[in-house]
């Protein structure tokens, strides 16, 4: 009864922490070169606050010149959800140059806030002059 020396191994399972390494590395370099494209298109994504803000101040200001024959000149006195920050809390509203035939207003990413890293669009604003709408600094800003 003898036994025979086999020096061939048995066939491996699994993976080798060599394999697993290449695989994670992998993994890693094509997380890293996809965060940025990520990120740009969440700050596209947040800029809509900005826009809604924007866009219930000036119907609300169109509604109070509708009643009172003129813009008004502070955030408090507008109707319909309008304040100092935006619905989703990412940006400050501020509303200037109010005249006679128009008015600006500005939403400005909050320092602290998510938004404050969109270095290309740091700020929307809208311009109403006789009636004319306005958008600065550009149409991407705006998601148009």
């Amino acid at each position: 009864m003898g036994y025979a020396l086999s020096l061939s191994h048995p066939p491996r399972r699994g993976v080798t922490l060599v394999e697993l390494a290449i695989a994670m590395s992998i993994v890693v370099l094509m997380a890293s070169m996809a965060w940025p494209s990520y990120q740009a298109r969440l700050a596209k994504v947040r800029r809509q606050d900005a826009v809604l803000a924007l866009t219930q101040v000036q119907t609300a200001q169109e509604m109070f010149r509708a009643h009172h024959g003129l813009y008004a000149a502070s955030l408090s006195q507008l109707r319909g959800g309008v304040g100092p920050v935006s619905p989703q809390g990412l940006y400050d509203i501020v509303l200037e140059n109010v005249g006679a035939e128009g008015y600006g207003v500005v939403a400005r990413a909050r320092a602290d806030g998510q938004q404050a890293r969109d270095l290309d669009c740091p700020w929307l604003a809208l311009r109403v002059d006789q009636g004319v709408p306005e958008q600065t600094p550009s149409r991407s800003c705006w998601n148009q």
